[in-house]
């Protein structure tokens, strides 16, 4: 009976050692592989299918063209809907107190202006969501066709500093707050000149164009 010296035996275990790690190593490298196809063929089908095109499509219409407002965008920026949509006669009059306001080192912001009826809806949609009851949203948040957002009629303003100037000067511009519970709330009221701004209303509630 022969016997392999023991150099050789040990040279074929070497090589049955490296044959199977290779094998292996092929094994894993053809699961990894088909692992990723089937990742990107699922995340291809998720992406595409009509459920999530559809929720993508939806942002997107309501987005700037439907009046939501970037940041840092004042009275004067022309490129964005919420302040190229309002009437005219109320963004004549935001301009003459902003004109006015910067001189005394204040900026006049707009946090909010013209709406879509769908964007009007969603902020609505989301009060309810937020306070828990149609009732007590609807002290913060009209209904598409009552809202003078909707119509272009009113604008909310931003920081503090732009809102204490205007309720002290508003008047002068026929700008007026409207609401106790809403300071950044603005429309314009033409008789304010000569009579000052109207008696605010609590809320959007107690304001007889929201029984709409």
């Amino acid at each position: 009976m022969n016997h392999s010296p023991p150099s050789a035996r040990k040279t074929i275990s070497r090589i049955r050692r490296l044959c199977v790690v290779g094998l292996v190593a092929v094994i894993a490298a053809i699961t990894a592989a088909l692992g990723y196809q089937v990742s990107q063929s699922s995340s291809s089908s998720s992406a595409a299918s009509p459920s999530n095109t559809l929720r993508m499509e939806h942002r997107g219409a309501l987005g700037e063209a439907d009046g939501a407002v970037p940041d840092d965008v004042t009275v004067f920026d022309d490129e964005t809907p919420a302040v190229a949509n309002l009437d005219p006669d109320l963004l004549k009059a935001l301009r003459q107190a902003a004109t006015d306001a910067a001189d005394n080192g204040v900026e006049l912001y707009v946090n909010s202006g013209w709406r879509s009826p769908d964007y009007q809806n969603q902020l609505l949609r989301e009060a309810v969501s937020k306070y828990g009851s149609e009732d007590e949203a609807a002290r913060w948040v009209a209904t598409a066709t009552a809202s003078p957002h909707v119509s272009g009629d009113a604008v909310d303003l931003g920081h503090s500093d732009a809102t204490t100037w205007l309720s002290e000067h508003g008047a002068e511009y026929r700008l007026c707050q409207i609401y106790k519970n809403e300071p950044w709330h603005y429309e314009l009221r033409t008789n304010a000149i000569d009579r000052g701004c109207p008696r605010m209303y609590a809320d959007p509630t107690q304001d007889p164009r929201m029984r709409q």
